[in-house]
């Protein structure tokens, strides 16, 4: 089922204690521009069908990776798009984003998206690391 654009923004906000809706959507917009950039076939699109439909359009029509990247560049990349943002804050947003993704998504398609990422982005998604 398609999450709606308030409760998600709304989710995110609270997550990653935003002082505005605008900060948790420009999070959001980085971090799901990077993410879809990473996903391909089925599960990016029943990833996308989850979303609203703005970031479902983000998702679908991402930048294009040259490679994929670790939880550690991702994170490095989201504070180079985001403005002011630092390491330590971009990790906090985008554990705020893709936590409200997870859930969105349920438990089996979080663990197929995570079968498409390297290593590790288990925690980024608010998950225990697998076994």
């Amino acid at each position: 089922m398609q999450m709606s654009w308030e409760p998600f923004l709304d989710a995110v906000r609270e997550r990653g204690e935003y002082a505005s809706r605008h900060e948790a959507e420009r999070a959001a917009r980085v971090v799901l521009a990077l993410l879809g950039a990473h996903l391909v076939g089925e599960v990016r699109a029943e990833l996308a069908a989850r979303l609203p439909e703005t970031f479902e359009l983000i998702l679908l029509n991402p930048l294009q990776a040259a490679e994929p990247l670790s939880p550690e560049r991702f994170v490095r990349a989201t504070a180079a798009w985001i403005e002011g943002a630092t390491e330590e804050t971009a990790k906090w947003d985008v554990g705020a984003v893709l936590s409200v993704v997870s859930e969105a998504a349920g438990a089996d398609l979080t663990r197929r998206v995570l079968l498409q990422l390297p290593p590790g982005y288990d925690l980024l998604f608010g998950r225990a690391p697998a076994a």
